[in-house]
């Protein structure tokens, strides 16, 4: 069995910086102690570098099957462990959605043939899938993906009465786009008469609105508190929207949770000058006093995850005018050296970091076995550097499509290793053609 000895760490768990040795045996975590030694361990030397747990994104799009001329689940897999991220849940939105069972097990066999990190994926919720719902184990999967304002894909849900059905069928996370359809129509639609389709990016913030996400939120909210329904609301993008949740009891007792996406915390509508369509996502990026918030609301635990919303399309597509140019980007491979510029600013702890995107996670989803710096875990680990400077350009971005928004974005620390499932799946800029993915596995 190989084993693997990482030493002179700065190890991130529950809270705590601590310096020390880890012992990978297999696909496990073995030892976490000082002086550690084993003649028979590869020995890494991490000289005093940051060790992670590995990365779980709770929300990315992939693009397979059907959308593969922007990504696919290779790809952006690769992509994702040279970002630190060891395990992904995916979302239905693609072609065709993941809509029925049989479809379902259709994406495990892809995630199978040809993941590079632990991979699940998230079932979509239409208007008149309700009995597949019904029949979905909850353990199958990493749960419910609900649509309640239109996005990539056009998985609306908009018929009241599915979708309390919904909400009082699942005991699975029922994980939900909110923004409001019927306020986002009417903002379009007095846009369009101004300007035709060709509408200056800038207002996408007023047609994404800031009302429209927080009617929607408030009455998913209100409809989980009815039903008891267990409810994540996805990339939170409103200041307005974090007063909705609360902080006051742990995370494993919430029954109502929110993420916040790095590009909500990164960009505000002051960047749409110079970035333009590239900080296009749904829900739109909006004013710096948002941002302000979200962060907030980040640091005193109101928002429980962070997460990427990795959702790839190609340039010529976001080259299109206003109203044909799909929302997206591409952000997995970049996710931890932006949150680590942040830590380097003062704004978020490495601590933090490790919470929001390791540790809760994991307790939110269930998760086995995955999420800490644990013995007897699965070595899913991450090693950052903290003085690294490299700028993101052409050459070195991963993804299938080519292009990021961070591109010309000087960061100072990078990733230097990942290991999914005890094997070194990315080194110092080298990706490992052997895959050793996992499909993740739940404790509901």
């Amino acid at each position: 069995m190989k084993r693997t000895l990482l030493k002179n760490a700065r190890m991130v768990n529950e809270g705590q910086i601590f310096e020390g040795d880890l012992l990978i045996e297999g696909d496990q975590i073995a030892r976490i102690d000082t002086a550690l030694t084993d003649a028979n361990a590869q020995v890494i030397d991490l000289e005093g570098d940051y060790l992670l747990p590995g990365l779980i994104d709770d929300q990315v799009h992939f693009r397979e099957p059907g959308l593969t001329h922007k990504g696919d689940i290779a790809s952006e897999s690769r992509a994702a462990v040279a970002g630190g991220i060891t395990s992904f849940m995916e979302q239905p939105n693609t072609v065709p959605q993941t809509t029925t069972l049989e479809k379902l097990e259709a994406k495990f066999e892809l995630g199978a043939r040809s993941a590079y990190a632990n991979y699940s994926f998230l079932f979509g919720g239409t208007n008149d899938n309700l009995e597949a719902i019904k029949r979905l184990d909850k353990n199958a999967c990493s749960g419910i993906k609900l649509f309640l304002g239109s996005s990539t894909g056009d998985m609306l849900v908009d018929d009241e009465t599915v979708l309390e059905r919904i909400f009082r069928s699942t005991e699975m996370v029922i994980s939900a786009h909110c923004e409001d359809e019927a306020t986002i129509r009417a903002n379009m639609a007095r846009y369009t008469e101004m300007y035709g389709a060709d509408i200056p990016v800038k207002f996408h913030p007023a047609i994404r609105s800031e009302a429209a996400c927080y009617l929607s939120s408030s009455r998913a909210i209100a409809l989980a508190r009815e039903t008891g329904a267990r409810l994540h609301v996805f990339h939170l993008s409103t200041g307005k929207e974090t007063g909705l949740f609360q902080n006051d009891i742990p995370l494993s007792e919430k029954k109502i949770t929110a993420e916040a996406c790095v590009h909500h915390l990164w960009f505000s509508d002051e960047d749409y000058a110079e970035k333009g369509a590239f900080i296009k996502w749904n829900p739109a990026v909006k004013t710096k006093a948002d941002r302000e918030q979200l962060w907030k609301a980040v640091l005193d635990d109101r928002i429980d995850i962070l997460a990427t919303d990795h959702a790839p399309h190609t340039l010529q597509e976001k080259e299109q005018p206003y109203a044909r140019c799909p929302s997206g980007g591409p952000l997995v491979q970049h996710v931890l050296p932006a949150l680590m510029e942040k830590f380097r600013e003062g704004v978020i702890s490495v601590e933090k970091i490790v919470e929001k995107m390791c540790h809760n996670p994991a307790i939110l989803f269930n998760l086995h076995r995955r999420g800490y710096l644990r013995e007897g875990y699965y070595a899913d680990l991450a090693v950052v550097s903290s003085e690294k400077p490299w700028t993101v350009a052409k050459d070195n971005i991963l993804y299938k499509c080519g292009w990021s928004p961070f591109e010309g974005q000087e960061f100072h620390s990078r990733v230097l290793y990942t290991f999914v499932n005890g094997h070194l799946a990315y080194e110092k800029g080298r990706i490992s053609e052997e895959r050793n993915a996992m499909r993740l596995t739940f404790d509901r």
